[in-house]
């Protein structure tokens, strides 16, 4: 029996992709988010020291790592009164958030609730057990057999920030439920338009002191550029991790010894963070203006790394325009929304390549 998946949307990129690459300057590419800038010494260093890793490691992480974790939590997310039983390092994000309704034993029959317009993960999490997918920003449309809910804030394509009531009546209603529901918060440490920064699923705030049926997942590959290393974890319901742990170890989903190691000098120094925010901060800050005086209206984006754009017009359309710039961006499709009218325009990419794209946009 194979799985019944979607074709792999990027691939109806690879046009525009050539057209682009044509381009007399070459292509610039703001189409993935994947970090352009290096990964942190101290990061590296760590890393390096940690190598002899002859033995097994934890699934559930040593105990430092899980303690870097819970201190995270309380001094970046003021989430506090985490123990090292609240929490579970994972390899990436990508992986837990595909593999979550199998962990949870979800199957047919059970809905799994995405946001309106989402990263296309939450759906084939889904799609590998044979659950519904239900997209819908509004908890009163979440039906009764809805077993899994994912948030995301900042939002992926869109940068939404979603507010302290917001999250709180989310919770609420998955807890009507009886569903898990987990807020993916992979950009937090992105957040372009408030003092205060983005909430958490976990705060206080949205949740008192109830942790119960409630995650949060966390990517490192943003804040600290460690894509390549695959760091990420989760953080909440001391009975739902539990439940992830189990099958994780029959599973074989172990973080390798030394990326353990990293993750534990990436949490603890924040100077890098910042070093990092601030690029990203300054490459938004000359290339929004760029893409609004060609014409775009630039929705949400908040947080996150990405600008959501449009021109009112259809999302395959402004990808054409982009590349025939020798740019490449994403269409609004790839993230369910209908009418696609937007397209994803990332910040990931170098210096130089962001000025070429202002310079190329001005035309």
């Amino acid at each position: 029996m194979s799985l019944e998946l979607p074709d792999f949307p990027w691939d109806s990129l690879t046009p525009y992709n050539e057209r682009a690459k044509a381009h007399s300057g070459g292509m610039v590419d703001l189409s993935i988010g994947s970090p352009v800038d290096a990964t942190p010494d101290v990061v590296r260093n760590a890393l390096a020291a940690a190598t002899d890793a002859h033995a097994y490691p934890q699934t559930m992480g040593t105990p430092a790592l899980r303690e870097a974790i819970v201190e995270w939590f309380e001094r970046r997310r003021g989430v506090s009164g985490l123990s090292v039983g609240n929490v579970l390092p994972t390899i990436g994000s990508k992986e837990l958030i595909a593999l979550m309704p199998m962990l949870l034993g979800l199957g047919k029959g059970d809905v799994v609730v995405q946001p309106a317009i989402a990263y296309p993960t939450y759906a084939i999490g889904a799609a590998v057990v044979g659950a519904t997918v239900v997209a819908s920003d509004d908890p009163a449309e979440w039906p009764e057999n809805t077993r899994l809910v994912w948030v995301n804030s900042p939002g992926n394509p869109d940068g939404r920030v979603l507010s302290v009531d917001e999250l709180r009546a989310a919770v609420t209603r998955a807890r009507e439920l009886g569903a898990v529901i987990a807020g993916d918060e992979c950009y937090a440490e992105l957040s372009w338009e408030s003092e205060s920064g983005t909430p958490s699923i976990l705060d206080p705030r949205v949740i008192g002191d109830d942790r119960r049926n409630v995650l949060a997942v966390y990517s490192l590959s943003k804040q600290s550029n460690l894509a390549g290393y695959r760091a990420a974890f989760a953080a909440g319901c001391s009975r739902v991790i539990g439940e992830l742990l189990a099958v994780r170890k029959h599973l074989g989903l172990i973080p390798p010894a030394p990326v353990q190691q990293a993750m534990i000098a990436a949490l603890e120094d924040e100077e890098h963070v910042a070093v990092q925010r601030e690029l990203y901060r300054a490459r938004r800050a000359r290339l929004r203006p760029a893409v609004e005086a060609a014409g775009y209206t630039v929705d949400h984006s908040e947080g996150g790394l990405y600008l959501w754009a449009t021109k009112g017009q259809d999302s395959w359309a402004s990808v054409a325009e982009f590349a025939e710039l020798g740019i490449l961006v994403v269409p609004g499709s790839f993230y369910n929304e209908k009418p696609a009218q937007h397209v994803r325009i990332a910040l990931t990419a170098t210096d130089p390549d962001i000025d070429t794209a202002i310079a190329r946009l001005a035309l």
